[in-house]
């Protein structure tokens, strides 16, 4: 399978006029994508040209019982689905029979302990839980050759470091768990009643490597965890395949048909990549949420960076994908909101407007380099390029002449700079970048995007819908389900790129120089690992 870049609205747009047997009416087929993110679940449904029609959202809540830990109820995923699903439906006026194809995007790595029939044990270890620290460092020492992808050192945030701190811390429920799985395989569970395993959260998350015949077996037995593999399904489907449908108990649900094709889920930023177009050679895909996922594809494989790792099949059979990313960027910002907006969220509400619309119009009012602030984006550790889930923010440089507009701008502008440090390593060890694109929930902001671009010194591609998780579920749904026969037909009617953010030349010098800054902050917070 290749994938090409998205084409242009006005190409897209002629190429559509010459699809056969395609129609766009209110008897034509929609695409329902399920985002399963951090704060809430988003049900999208989307025509066959990349259009939404209706959507819902409901709120998950996530706990956070000790700090670096962070938990979410996986019942809370499932009535958040139903809530959404159906809201969509009504909102849009949709008959269940016009979605001919579900797609399902998911944090990764989200653990659930649970029973086989899917009950779960305890609540899930949420993807930026950071506890097994200890466990990831020990299993990074075992010499296993399946290390090699993943740059030698597994993060604390995937499957085999937290599945070994729950048998060590609870025992009891290891040992009672049917599976140990992700938000992912556990939701495919529940629409289609059948246990499955995504190779793109195996091949990115859990070490599995075709190259070194699969799973990383010598690690696995190295630390005990042999029995686990029992607890993992037997069965592995690329992304957008499987040929599963619709159980009649999920149907009921969610208000759909049963028999429904279901595509296999996969990663959240994965599919946010696919939502962006940003497929070609030289593309790196930007994905701003509760955190910052970077993707770019790579035919031979680009190694010994501080990336999270260079997957093999992740996204398409026969391709590498380089990810690295920011554990915290927007949860950064919810943060700020949560305990420090009151007075900004009281006017959003009595003028029935976004919180982060004013606190875009504080940042905004601050010149370019928050008049000295200097922030590390650590807050729930260094995630790339430092592997480091000890680091810990900081917000230096404070003075009684700074405000909360100075602070959000700083946070943006850490956020930012985070991505150039990245950009910059991966580009030292061989990754080609021709053209940023970015997608996700901070692509809202228009000073976040025009901070990004000022940043990073390069043009920001921008697709038509910023809920690029979504739309790329949508996508798969449409490959799934028979609709395009693959990832690069179904780009090429439902991605267009909406617009393009220049940055400011006038700004290189300054973000330079606050770029220094902050990597040299990292380093006086962090002198006893560099």
């Amino acid at each position: 399978m290749t994938l090409i870049p998205a084409l242009s609205r006005r190409e897209r747009e002629e190429e559509l006029r010459t699809v056969e047997g395609l129609s766009y009416m209110n008897d034509s087929p929609l695409m329902l994508g399920l985002d399963v993110g951090t704060q809430g679940l988003r049900a999208v449904l989307v025509d066959l040209q990349g259009r939404t029609v209706a959507f819902g959202v409901e709120p998950i809540a996530t706990t956070y019982p000790r700090p670096g830990w962070a938990e979410q109820e996986p019942r809370r995923w499932w009535e958040a689905a139903t809530s959404a699903v159906r809201a969509a439906l009504a909102r849009g006026n949709v008959r269940p029979s016009r979605v001919a194809g579900i797609g399902l995007s998911c944090t990764g790595c989200t653990v659930v302990a649970c029973d086989l029939d899917g009950t779960p044990l305890r609540p899930a270890l949420l993807w930026m839980d950071q506890r097994a620290a200890r466990e990831a460092a020990e299993l990074s020492s075992t010499g296993d050759p399946n290390l090699r992808y993943v740059s030698d050192r597994l993060s604390p945030e995937w499957m085999l470091p937290k599945a070994l701190w729950l048998r060590r811390h609870e025992p009891e429920t290891y040992a009672r768990a049917g599976r140990i799985v992700e938000c992912t395989n556990w939701f495919m569970r529940r629409l289609t009643g059948e246990w499955t395993l995504s190779l793109n959260h195996a091949a990115v998350k859990w070490n599995y490597a075709r190259p070194e015949g699969g799973w990383p077996l010598k690690m696995m037995a190295a630390t005990g965890l042999d029995d686990l593999l029992a607890k993992w399904p037997e069965r592995i489907e690329p992304l957008g395949q499987g040929g599963a449908t619709l159980s009649p108990e999920a149907a009921s649900d969610l208000g759909l048909e049963a028999g429904t094709p279901v595509a296999q889920g996969g990663i959240d930023a994965y599919l946010g990549m696919l939502g962006m177009g940003a497929t070609g050679p030289g593309d790196v895909s930007i994905t701003v949420g509760s955190s910052t996922c970077h993707l770019a594809q790579s035919k031979a494989g680009v190694f010994g960076s501080g990336a999270a790792g260079c997957y093999p099949d992740a996204t398409v059979e026969g391709l590498y994908t380089l990810e690295a990313g920011q554990t915290a960027t927007g949860s950064i910002l919810d943060w700020y909101r949560r305990h420090f907006a009151g007075r900004e969220q009281a006017e959003a509400d009595s003028r029935g407007v976004s919180v982060f619309e004013i606190l875009d119009a504080q940042a905004a009012a601050v010149p370019p380099g928050a008049e000295g602030l200097v922030v590390r984006d650590d807050w729930q550790g260094n995630r790339s390029p430092y592997k480091n889930p000890d680091a810990r923010g900081a917000i230096v440089g404070l003075t009684l002449a700074h405000g909360p507009g100075h602070v959000v701008r700083a946070l943006y502008e850490a956020t930012a700079c985070g991505t150039r440090h990245i950009l910059e390593d991966a580009a030292a060890h061989g990754l080609d970048i021709r053209r940023i694109f970015l997608g996700g929930g901070g692509a809202r902001s228009p000073l976040w995007l025009q901070v990004h671009a000022d940043i990073l010194q390069s043009p920001i591609h921008l697709a038509r819908d910023p809920e690029t998780c979504a739309l790329g579920a949508a996508l798969a749904a449409a490959v799934g389900a028979g609709l395009f026969p693959d990832f690069a037909a179904a780009a090429r009617s439902m991605v267009a790129i909406d617009r393009v953010v220049e940055p400011d030349p006038s700004k290189k010098s300054l973000y330079d120089d606050l770029s220094d800054r902050y990597v040299g902050l990292y380093r006086a917070l962090n002198p006893e690992i560099l």
